[in-house]
């Protein structure tokens, strides 16, 4: 078996072995899953199978529960009457019971399941629930029947996401500025109109699978099938994603199955009394540092249900694709903790979790059967060889893989070091590395950056001024700086940083405050859990300008078709604190010194004429329009051998140019 990765990284030839595992695991697996003719979008319909199902005869619930030994339906039907709907066992650890009749369940009633294990009764929500509800007085979670009489009609036939993409991460709970949570339908009216504006094809949407912890920002989750009702109904969030298909913006769902919940009651945890229905036996299926317990991607039903799981959020709620949460943590034993990738040897070693990379590259497959053009993303910062290139030639299948060290080297840089210190070469290695022919997503800072304990870029550059400072009529030399980095950093990241880019909602504007959920430590506040939009709105504030210049990136960017672009390096000089580059037709040029404007730069290109299509000292972006943007420069030989033209670059500032046709 010579594959392809070999090829294109030669360094793996020494791998040879492992790479020939990895493939030979997921033929194996797929062959022990699959029944003659069938493909993993046939074998993925766990969800059409098991739950409660509504025909012309009746209802349907069924559930896997191989550890128990009795199971019964209780609820509104039958006046939570606990063994008056006994579940008949089938064979493989299923219960089935029918209940005649179309209005033997209605729309609003609520279910719950009784699991008989060791002579106890569990109190269970179905695994399978796709309407999960919490009472208001006792605070606890309830499956509820979700059969409204009108089936929601889509209109987004045909939508088909951009290849280039420019990914709005945003929670819809924290989107409004009301101190409260916010809507799917809030959401719809208010923020993707502004997402729209800005530029940005594609929203990642945090939170949405159910989760009763609302602080875990969605990364503790207990119903698998169930949309957040926090925020709405399961049809509010088809209007949402609906509208943003016609709107032309994708929607990726931010996916966990690299752990789940504890919680038993409301969750999928010993659902049938036991630990490892779901889960690793033991230790093994503890996470040390995230309190969660971790899945046995080696049995058979665990992929069933997770792989149903990816179908059915794309068959229900046409979600574009998913970005995968802690796929470092699944591919390693030791979940990456305390690790230092780098070294082949660390990728292919007893470490390495080869049933999580085999349900990683089944999840990929099945995605594109589902939809051809469906996006995988994947959060690791482990950078595993192959994650992002096709099953075929020896990979995982994903899309992209997340920037993750971009963020961690900014912070590092604006914690620890002087302007005039930066290392530019150092930056320029960190946004510019990658594994052959693999496509990363460059971003500054994520959602990440903004919690409570951290701080986002703007906050972090300009700290408390920004309370007083951003008022546009008052002089201040720390927002100032802290205003003209924003803009450097976010362009040098965008333009070089990977093949597509990410951004947290209001970071584009500098939103002031670090995010903070309602805790006890807090008093149960939503004073620090939403975005302050008005800010941006404002016109006698600074966050405007930062909004604009976002603007006037995405657009230059889109415009130019920037990602597909080769990069190449025109200059760099960390004394001059001058960084210049080419990527595609455009040129970048950036000053990054604190201090010292250069009248005369020689930027070195081919010959040509080349006009500004972007100035980040423009009065428009908070600038001081030091720079000609209506000028023409014409490069042309010297006798010394080199072509260019010479342009002014003021301290902190980036100008971006092009070839005039």
């Amino acid at each position: 078996m010579k594959l392809k990765i070999m090829k294109i990284d030669p360094l793996l030839k020494k791998y040879e072995k492992d790479l020939e595992l990895r493939m030979n695991n997921y033929q194996r697996t797929k062959k022990a899953l699959l029944s003659q003719g069938q493909n993993l979008a046939d074998f993925a319909n766990g969800h059409h199978y098991f739950g409660l199902h509504r025909n012309s005869k009746g209802w349907t619930y069924r559930e896997w529960a191989p550890g128990a030994q009795a199971m019964y339906l209780c609820g509104d039907f039958n006046n939570w009457d606990r063994h008056g709907c006994p579940m008949e066992k089938q064979e493989n650890g299923v219960f089935e019971v029918f209940l005649p009749g179309k209005n033997a369940l209605k729309h609003g009633q609520k279910v719950m399941a009784i699991v008989v294990h060791d002579g106890k009764e569990l109190d269970r929500i179905p695994l399978y629930a796709n309407y999960v509800t919490q009472d208001p007085k006792t605070t606890g979670w309830s499956a509820e029947i979700y059969a409204p009489a009108k089936k929601f009609q889509w209109t987004d036939e045909g939508f088909k996401p951009m290849k280039n993409l420019y990914i709005y991460e945003c929670h819809i709970g924290m989107a409004q500025e009301k101190a409260a949570i916010g809507s799917y339908r809030e959401f719809k009216e208010k923020i993707l109109p502004r997402v729209k504006k800005l530029g940005y094809n594609c929203i990642q949407v945090m939170a949405v699978m159910e989760h009763p912890y609302y602080a875990s920002f969605g990364y503790q989750v207990t119903n698998f099938f169930a949309a957040s009702s926090r925020f709405g109904t399961p049809d509010e969030l088809r209007e949402l994603v609906n509208t943003a298909h016609e709107m032309g913006i994708a929607v990726l769902l931010d996916v966990i199955h690299s752990h789940a919940a504890k919680n038993t009651r409301e969750g999928i945890n010993q659902f049938d009394g036991t630990d490892d229905q779901f889960f690793h036996k033991g230790p093994r299926g503890d996470h040390p540092a995230w309190g969660t317990k971790c899945f046995n991607y080696g049995k058979p039903e665990v992929l069933h249900f997770l792989l149903s799981n990816l179908k059915y959020w794309m068959e229900e709620f046409h979600f574009d694709g998913f970005r995968f949460d802690g796929v470092t943590s699944m591919l390693y034993h030791n979940h990456g903790l305390g690790c230092a990738f780098g070294p082949y040897h660390t990728y292919f070693s007893l470490n390495t979790d080869t049933e999580a990379v085999t349900y990683l590259q089944l999840a990929s497959e099945l995605a594109r059967q589902v939809n051809p053009n469906a996006i995988l993303i994947a959060e690791d910062m482990s950078a595993m060889p192959g994650l992002c290139l096709p099953i075929e030639d020896g990979g995982i299948g994903f899309d992209y893989r997340l920037a993750m060290g971009e963020p961690d080297m900014w912070i590092k840089i604006l914690k620890e070091q002087r302007d005039e210190d930066w290392d530019l070469w150092h930056i320029w290695s960190e946004l510019c590395g990658r594994r052959p022919k693999e496509k990363v997503i460059g971003y500054v800072e994520s959602h990440d950056q903004a919690l409570v304990g951290d701080k986002t870029v703007m906050f972090r550059l300009c700290d408390k001024e920004m309370y007083w400072g951003m008022d546009k009529s008052k002089e201040n030399m720390v927002i100032e700086r802290g205003m003209a980095l924003h803009k450097l950093i976010r362009l040098l990241t965008m333009s070089l940083g990977g093949e597509g880019y990410l951004t947290f909602m209001g970071n584009e504007f500098g939103h002031p405050e670090w995010i903070d959920f309602p805790r006890e430590g807090n008093g149960w506040s939503y004073q620090y859990c939403r975005r302050q939009w008005s800010l941006c709105d404002s016109p006698t504030l600074r966050y405007q300008f930062l909004n604009n210049f976002e603007i006037a990136m995405i657009d230059m960017s889109r415009k130019n078709r920037l990602f597909i672009g080769k990069i190449r390096n025109l200059y760099t000089s960390n004394k001059e604190k001058i960084i210049a580059y080419q990527r595609g037709a455009a040129v970048f040029a950036f000053n990054f010194h604190p201090n010292q404007s250069y009248e005369s730069f020689f930027l070195p290109v081919e010959e040509g004429e080349y006009q500004v299509i972007l100035s980040s000292d423009s009065s428009h972006f908070g600038g001081r329009e030091r720079i000609a943007t209506e000028y023409v420069y014409h490069a042309e030989k010297h006798p010394d051998g080199r072509c260019g033209f010479k342009i002014y670059l003021p301290s902190r500032t980036a100008v971006v140019l092009k070839q005039k046709k």
